[in-house]
């Protein structure tokens, strides 16, 4: 179960960032284009988090 745990954390760390974005943040779903903004922000943060990585 333990090579499973970092995994398991991370989808977890998706999951809270999803419902973050999704329902306290208001603003980025008020014009109508929910779903574009929440995809917006996860590539986002995915991209980010690849860069952190890849620069060190």
């Amino acid at each position: 179960m333990q090579p499973l745990l970092p995994y398991a954390l991370a989808f977890a760390a998706g999951a809270m960032i999803f419902v973050v974005v999704e329902e306290i943040i208001p603003e980025s779903q008020s014009s109508g284009h929910g779903d574009v903004a929440t995809f917006g922000v996860m590539v986002g943060f995915a991209l980010m988090m690849v860069l952190d990585v890849a620069l060190g």
